[in-house]
């Protein structure tokens, strides 16, 4: 079947795909707390109406994941990934509709998920749902892993779904939400940095000259933290190229001054920090927690070197760290063979070139560079509503990017026609 006949498909049952995003989003699947069951349910109903094998699996009980399956076993394997939860709504009182109306108007598809990422999921679905209808062979296998905790952390959806061999392929296609003419082939790692101080206890009324404060000791640390900054990122020509460009990205899409910079620079947020018992009392205890994003070419390693100099350089005792959580940053070559499939058909269908740049924040994309799957993000978006008060699409980005899914799977499997 050729692109032009693909896109017709679409075109022509375009008010099926918007049916269904609508449909989506009135589903609340807000996480936490993360009830899917009747989102997990509408997903295999759609399934079951276009013959679409699939199952169930969970990496625990309250993380139910669908594997959604085409086309024959003996050819390559394409990849799609998407997430059905979403972040809450929060205050109702700050949108200006209802947040889980999935209602439509001047164009645009409202509600929370309609850009992250339930339109763009409803794409895959809507792509594989035409495939099937019309009994389009594949030479190879599609297979689309639909996950329930992408908001919270992924460990029981894709990351289980990879690391257990449940699902593996020659490329990934992930619908996340980055705009009609932007991808996002890699993205920075994240280390979350816990800081502890122990000191004396002693009657407040005494201090300093009795007891030694633990907020102080910590105090002292902090006021050298941002050195983390200074870390000096390590890649080649190629890569310095794409990060230029998704520097001027960002640069436009983020209203912030200078937030272009957090491309190619560690980011620290002290977002949590703690300590003492009364305050009458010289605390002998305090905590930080600081969020520390790694753009590509620093390891979580070099941030380690770091925050050990850090401390000695303080020179206070008694302070202490650990690492809650590490993720190295990942990317994907922007000449990988379905990275131009999908700037192929972005080119056809939107008319424009397609942007490859690096993500300033991290997804389950990290999941399958980990595992050696090239892996571009892809989906429709109007970013200013993600994880914000009314959120929104474009319904033709919703359409355009269901004809480039259904393209995409066809020409990575079966060959450019």
């Amino acid at each position: 079947m050729k692109h032009e006949e693909l896109r017709s498909l679409v075109e022509d049952r375009k008010e099926e795909l918007i049916q269904l995003c609508s449909e989506m989003i009135r589903i609340p699947s807000e996480n936490p707390p993360g009830e899917m069951d009747a989102m997990i349910s509408y997903l295999c109903a759609y399934l079951d109406k276009h013959g679409i094998q699939y199952e169930i699996v969970k990496g625990n009980e309250s993380a139910p994941n669908i594997i959604a399956r085409m086309g024959q076993k003996d050819g390559r394997v394409l990849l799609l990934n998407g997430h059905c939860d979403v972040v809450p709504a929060g205050n109702l009182e700050k949108w200006d509709f209802d947040p889980f109306g999935g209602e439509v108007r001047g164009g645009k598809i409202l509600g929370r998920g309609a850009s992250d990422m339930k339109t763009g999921l409803a794409g895959l679905l809507f792509a594989m749902g035409i495939l099937a209808d019309n009994k389009v062979p594949l030479n190879g296998e599609v297979v689309l892993s639909i996950v329930p905790d992408e908001e919270v952390s992924g460990q029981f959806g894709t990351k289980w779904l990879v690391e257990n061999n449940v699902i593996h392929g020659d490329a990934c296609l992930i619908a996340e939400p980055t705009g009609s003419l932007n991808c996002e082939i890699g993205q920075k790692g994240c280390c979350w940095l816990k800081l502890t101080a122990s000191g004396e206890p002693a009657h407040g009324s005494l201090a300093p000259f009795a007891g030694d404060n633990a907020i102080n000791r910590l105090i002292k640390v902090l006021n050298r933290i941002e050195a983390i900054r200074d870390i000096t990122p390590r890649y080649d020509d190629a890569t310095a190229a794409v990060m230029e460009k998704s520097r001027d990205m960002a640069k436009k899409l983020i209203q912030a001054k200078g937030a272009q910079h957090v491309l190619n620079h560690c980011t620290v947020n002290l977002g949590k920090i703690s300590g003492g018992t009364k305050v009458n009392m010289v605390p002998d205890y305090a905590e930080a927690e600081i969020d520390i994003r790694i753009p590509i070419g620093v390891s979580c390693e070099m941030v380690e070197e770091q925050v050990i100099r850090i401390i000695k350089e303080s020179g206070v005792a008694g302070v202490s760290y650990s690492f809650c959580w590490r993720s190295e940053a990942n990317s994907t070559s922007d000449t990988e063979e379905i990275v131009e499939i999908v700037a192929d058909h972005v080119a056809k269908i939107c008319g424009e070139p397609l942007a490859r740049t690096y993500q300033w924040a991290s997804s389950d994309a990290r999941f399958f560079r980990y595992a050696g799957i090239p892996t571009l993000q892809y989906g429709p978006a109007n970013l200013e509503g993600i994880h914000a008060y009314n959120e929104t699409v474009d319904v033709q980005d919703v359409v355009n990017a269901a004809k480039i899914y259904t393209c995409t799977i066809i020409d990575y499997l079966n060959g450019k026609n």
